[in-house]
């Protein structure tokens, strides 16, 4: 019998000498609007760092400029001199503080979420119903005023230590990593490792770890974003003199008018410790993905 086969224009899937089927080949209107995409995402970061190297005059000049002008240096210079703002302070106490924060809830999270997702132990159930029952609750809002108290009893106000400690734990990191040790660690693994003789911690160190590193990852940087960005507390807690980057910013403008080129410049500075967290944290999720990828 004779097989028939189907003509080569309509075989689908098939591969081109570069190797990639043509399935998969990425479409003219797929690239304008990656590229246009990139373009939008791209161009507030451009629009702070055009105003950031001009004067107030250029700032509010219609039309308005649309390439950096030679000032970057002397804005970035008057930041770093300004009485009130107290930069670099708020600079150095905003990486203590994020750092410390995102380690501690990358570490307390992962343990948590290995403990739900592969533990078996009385009242595991309840107690994750407890952490996603605190995510419904604006917390931060509800309980800013008795949580200030306390700071005060302590004496720990101007410090960072009152900073630091509401935020050491949160019930999303939790969840997160419960939910992604379901799915990228098997139980058959980890039965298995117990047989070999392991103990919990180190399953957690060798199974578990590497294996949840994206997880982790994205999580670090959700996380150190938001203790960055956290503008509220810091300022009910901390004084003038001791800020962290945020309030500093805030500081920068003036009293009897907007100066735009402070505040810019300073944005544009606070904002290089988040490309190069993001830059590293990325390669783990990067990594991870294609040691994933490779093992599939």
């Amino acid at each position: 019998m004779t097989t028939l086969s189907a003509p080569a224009g309509a075989r689908r899937g098939r591969v081109k000498p570069g190797g990639v089927s043509s399935l998969w080949a990425p479409t003219t209107m797929t690239r304008i609007v990656l590229a246009a995409t990139i373009i939008i995402s791209a161009f507030p970061l451009y629009w702070m760092l055009v105003i950031a190297s001009r004067t107030n005059r250029d700032a509010t000049d219609i039309p308005p400029p649309f390439l950096p002008g030679g000032n970057l240096g002397e804005n970035i210079q008057r930041v770093l001199n300004n009485p009130d703002a107290h930069y670099l302070t708020g600079l150095t106490n905003s990486l203590i503080v994020a750092s410390t924060v995102t380690v501690s809830v990358v570490i307390i999270s992962t343990f948590a979420g290995f403990a739900f997702a592969r533990l078996n132990f009385k009242g595991g159930k309840v107690l994750l119903l407890l952490v996603l029952l605190t995510m419904m609750v604006p917390l931060q809002q509800m309980g800013i005023v008795p949580l200030y108290r306390v700071m005060v009893s302590l004496e720990w106000t101007n410090s960072l230590k009152a900073v630091i400690l509401p935020y050491l734990l949160n019930g999303f990191g939790v969840f997160l990593m419960t939910q992604y040790t379901q799915q990228a660690v098997p139980n058959e693994l980890v039965e298995a490792a117990r047989v070999d003789g392991a103990s919990t911690v180190r399953i957690w160190w060798n199974v578990v770890l590497p294996a949840v590193r994206p997880g982790m990852a994205v999580l670090g940087i959700n996380t150190f974003m938001l203790i960055w960005n956290d503008f509220m507390w810091p300022m009910l807690v901390l004084s003038p003199d001791n800020p962290t980057v945020q309030v500093a910013i805030n500081s920068l403008n003036a009293k009897y008018g907007t100066d735009y080129v402070l505040i810019f410049s300073g944005t544009a500075m606070s904002i290089l410790p988040l490309i190069v967290v993001f830059i590293l944290f990325g390669r783990q999720i990067i990594g991870g993905l294609m040691e994933g990828a490779v093992k599939a």
